[in-house]
């Protein structure tokens, strides 16, 4: 992910301790591994707080894959699990008809459903880079922002406000991921 930033010409800084928080204009959950691990890390490190605190700033934050999940109030993932419960819904397992394979690994095109920042200049219906097993079900489904197919429509892009997450990889998914990532180190929090 830090790759993906500095690519488009943007300092990234891997925030290891508290302190780290402090002056960051754009924050990035990335996402590989269980949401229950991840979630139990957070709070060790004691970071929900600082997390809720900056969204709270109106700074833009930004949620990738296991990334995107965590942003939700809850997850299914290996029991039930609070998350940062900054977009109301739940991460289930996904459950595609037709025979598709869970993971849902490999590339997919994706529908803009809205416009939004993040997603300028990125044509609609274009291939972004998926891997996983788990997605997000929305309460309020003016927050699906964009969905992909596999065996059903699933939310790839969501967001609210400063908030905004994706389902795909970006940092895998060639120049349309680079653009997003381009995008949202410019973004500056307002839709």
């Amino acid at each position: 992910m830090a790759n993906a930033v500095e690519e488009n010409g943007f300092k990234a800084i891997l925030i290891e301790e508290e302190k780290g928080f402090q002056g960051v204009t754009h924050l990035i959950l990335p996402g590989v591994g269980h949401f229950g691990a991840a979630m139990e890390e957070i709070t060790r490190r004691k970071w929900k707080p600082l997390l809720l605190e900056y969204v709270s700033t109106g700074r833009p934050l930004l949620g990738t894959c296991l990334g995107m999940q965590l942003l939700m109030e809850t997850s299914q993932e290996g029991g039930e699990h609070e998350g940062l419960g900054l977009i109301p819904g739940r991460v289930r397992r996904l459950e595609p008809s037709g025979g598709l394979r869970i993971p849902h690994i490999g590339w997919n095109s994706v529908h803009f459903q809205q416009a939004h920042p993040v997603l300028e200049g990125i044509p609609n219906d274009r291939d972004f880079y998926f891997a996983h097993s788990f997605g997000v079900g929305i309460e309020n489904e003016g927050m699906v922002i964009g969905t992909a197919e596999y065996g059903g429509a699933i939310a790839a892009v969501i967001g609210q406000k400063n908030i905004i997450g994706c389902q795909f990889h970006p940092e895998k998914s060639q120049v349309h991921g680079l653009r997003l990532m381009e995008n949202f180190c410019r973004w500056n929090g307002q839709c």
